[in-house]
């Protein structure tokens, strides 16, 4: 075994009793383990599967959760939400890692024949994670939070199609006026103001209603606030982060369900 530190343990090409040992140590002290070798998976629980005999790599962390990755591929061919309980045991020349859930019941067996290396390891991360909202995002959170437009901002649709394109948002404001909202993430340049244009004059071929246009972004690009003020349109600053935010704190809603 090469011990670098009481963090991390790890043994290469170990006996199949001497990485048993050092995995059920790693459940007692809730560590995060990393198992390298040649297995097969059965999983039984809302469905079941068999994956044969490859080589492939085990993740358990500590909060209970199993991935089972292949050498290629960002997904887990298996896995296993937190909350699991783990064992181990070798029996017939193969070392067997169990995890059981038991709401909703479930369990998977992974069977090494030979292990290449374990990890054991004690991590700890209290950092927050920082999200920047995609477009969608944004176009969400303003479904979500209308005044993030303006006060009494009512919308109407997202993505409505019309003979340019997709409306990003499209709603009507406190004085029954019809507001079209183009929503960039990035610094807004000259042709998302023409762009937003083109969608308003669109409109006004279908309706005698009065328009309004709002370029929606977290700032805009040289000579781009002079171009709206000239075409009559308006700016409101968004930034990405605080629409991530909103989307995390408020979370799945009926409210935006019902734009879907």
């Amino acid at each position: 075994m090469q011990q670098l530190n009481n963090k991390l343990s790890t043994l290469i090409e170990p006996e199949l009793e001497e990485a048993k040992s050092l995995i059920e140590k790693a459940f007692v002290q809730r560590r995060t383990l990393i198992v390298v070798g040649n297995c097969k998976v059965d999983y039984v629980g809302r469905a079941s599967s068999k994956l044969e005999l490859g080589e492939r790599l085990l993740i358990i962390k500590s909060d209970g959760s199993l991935l089972v990755h292949r050498p290629i591929g960002y997904e887990p061919v298996n896995w296993q939400p937190s909350g699991s309980v783990f064992h181990a045991q070798v029996k017939d020349d193969i070392l067997e890692v169990h995890a059981i859930r038991q709401k909703p019941k479930e369990n998977v067996k992974v069977q090494f024949t030979k292990i290449y290396t374990v990890t054991s390891i004690m991590l700890l991360d209290a950092g927050e994670f920082i999200l920047n909202a995609s477009e969608e995002d944004m176009h969400k959170a303003i479904l979500l939070r209308p005044e993030l437009i303006e006060e009494d901002f009512k919308p109407i649709s997202w993505e409505k199609k019309v003979e340019p394109g997709f409306v990003d948002v499209y709603g009507m404001d406190k004085s029954g006026r019809l507001v079209v909202v183009e929503v960039k993430r990035k610094t807004a340049t000259k042709e998302a103001v023409l762009q937003l244009a083109k969608y308003i004059e669109a409109i006004k071929l279908k309706s005698d209603r009065q328009i309004r246009g709002i370029l929606v972004a977290p700032s805009l690009g040289k000579d781009v606030q002079a171009l709206l003020e000239s075409m009559c349109l308006e700016f409101k600053e968004l930034c990405p982060k605080k629409c991530a935010e909103i989307l995390k704190k408020s979370g799945p809603t009926s409210k935006l369900e019902s734009f879907f």
